[in-house]
């Protein structure tokens, strides 16, 4: 029966599950992510793979989710906010050390590889997945395949501007002001609150204060959900995907999942959206199961 291995390398852990042919999960282990050491990082990585397929007893194909993308001009590791892996040759150091065939891709497109093959979006055609943590990411799957680009950029809607905000623009990591990153994360729910109310809390008390009746966090709340639908909705314009997949912390706020389609619609070029706003099945696992679907 084959073997198949993901590992989600994170910036504090490296996850690595081992699954059946049929999806059923056989071994998963975690450890610390050497930090700032890429050469540890690596070394790492392939230990674990030995290390399952040792205590497995077979060989397996290997797919390896990361923090950033593989360039298809240099196949150097780009735009990874874990720095070490910036600008090295990642798949072929591992290949070197695993001798096989290893597949990367963005921890995004993982989580929404393995919501359309066996999660929230089984059977869709084509799914957005989307990450709303401490950053913002997204995936595009279609007929079960990630979608990559020719840039390998395909599905960051994080770094596009945010239509509608045009007298606030929050500086983004990338070195841009305005990207959807900088409004939809967790650090920008909790900024956005501090900026209003001049209180700091997490996004989790807000969501919190919010179900209690807090009207400060409650409207915290409405911001954001309104900022969400125009975000998505430009993803759906050009897209039109049939399901997209919520991930990431801020994707347990179930209210998000009723309030955001009913504000979509006034931005979506159709007469009726039918577009699915689904959470997640496979949570914080979605990303190591998308990497051994690979």
């Amino acid at each position: 029966m084959p073997l198949r291995i993901g590992v989600d390398l994170g910036g504090s852990k490296i996850e690595i599950l081992a699954l059946a042919e049929d999806g059923s999960e056989l071994l998963r282990q975690r450890i610390a992510t050497p930090q700032g050491d890429y050469t540890a990082t690596v070394a790492a990585i392939a230990a674990l793979v030995e290390q399952v397929e040792d205590e497995l007893g077979q060989r397996g194909s290997v797919g390896i989710g990361i923090p950033g993308a593989e360039s298809r001009h240099s196949g150097l590791i780009k735009n990874a906010n874990s720095t070490c892996l910036n600008g090295k040759p990642l798949r072929r150091d591992l290949q070197a050390l695993l001798q096989r065939e290893v597949r990367l891709a963005n921890d995004a497109n993982c989580f929404a590889l393995s919501e359309a093959v066996d999660g929230a979006g089984q059977g869709a055609a084509v799914v957005f997945g989307v990450i709303l943590g401490t950053g913002v990411g997204g995936g595009i799957v279609i007929d079960g395949k990630v979608l990559t680009g020719v840039n390998s950029i395909a599905g960051e809607w994080g770094h596009n501007r945010l239509a509608g905000e045009e007298s606030f623009w929050p500086a983004c990591y990338c070195g841009r002001r305005g990207c959807v990153e900088t409004f939809l994360s967790g650090l920008a729910l909790t900024a956005d609150h501090e900026r209003i109310n001049k209180t700091v809390l997490t996004a989790e008390d807000i969501g919190i204060f919010a179900a209690q009746g807090d009207a400060a966090c409650e409207a915290t709340l409405q911001r954001y959900e309104a900022r969400l639908a125009r975000a998505l909705a430009q993803v759906i314009n050009i897209l039109d995907p049939a399901v997209v997949v919520l991930g990431g912390g801020l994707s347990n706020l179930d209210r998000l999942y009723t309030n955001v389609p009913h504000r979509w619609g006034e931005y979506i070029f159709s007469d009726h959206v039918a577009t699915r706003l689904l959470k997640h099945r496979h949570g914080d696992s979605s990303g190591v199961r998308g990497a051994a679907w690979l």
